[in-house]
């Protein structure tokens, strides 16, 4: 209604005087921190309680925002075992069709698990294929995918690199997945 509204400023003044007053009482009375500069964890931060590897107290890896497994650095078919057991749903099964079949196809291939995702190589630290889980779909790249013939059908937006998307319910060409990998096994790996 006209001329009975008040200036914010009179409000403020009116009543954000006490307002203020007894945030800065509360400020007083709070407990100190232990470590100045330094935020307690919250209680929500508390209840997570995840390990160093990235686990639950009850032992299962948790997925990251985009469905992959956080599964902690490590060498060997082991790591990469832990991986598949963690991925969500019908891709455990799928990767673990197709991680049978690059052993078969690249007898004594290397393997390993960095930055959450399982690595193929033919040496240490020399990697010719990586793969990420996604929500929909798992993402097999192949480090020099564009010397592959055919090349992988997914670009990058690194040159050298093509992707092979698998979704759920795919019917993958084994036969053209096993060529792609004695290929690029025969190339020289990426250094990660």
């Amino acid at each position: 209604m006209p001329g009975t509204t008040t200036s914010r400023k009179t409000v403020n003044a009116e009543t954000g005087g006490k307002a203020i007053a007894k945030k800065q009482a509360a400020k007083k009375t709070a407990a100190p921190r232990k470590a100045a500069g330094r935020k307690q964890p919250t209680k929500a931060v508390k209840t997570a309680a995840v390990n160093k590897a990235g686990a639950t107290k009850d032992a299962s890896p948790r997925l990251l925002s985009g469905g992959n497994p956080q599964i902690p650095k490590g060498y060997g078919d082991a790591a990469v075992q832990a991986y598949i057991a963690a991925m969500p749903g019908w891709k455990s099964a799928v990767w673990r069709g197709l991680d049978k079949l690059i052993e078969r196809a690249v007898p004594g291939v290397r393997k390993a698990v960095k930055w959450n995702s399982p690595l193929y190589g033919m040496e240490d630290d020399s990697w010719f294929l990586g793969v990420h889980c996604f929500d929909r779909y798992i993402k097999v790249s192949f480090f020099r995918g564009a010397s592959l013939k055919p090349v992988p059908p997914v670009e990058s937006k690194m040159p050298h690199v093509r992707y092979f998307h698998i979704n759920e319910g795919d019917d993958v060409d084994g036969a053209r997945f096993v060529d792609w990998v004695k290929q690029a096994s025969k190339l020289p790996g990426e250094r990660m």
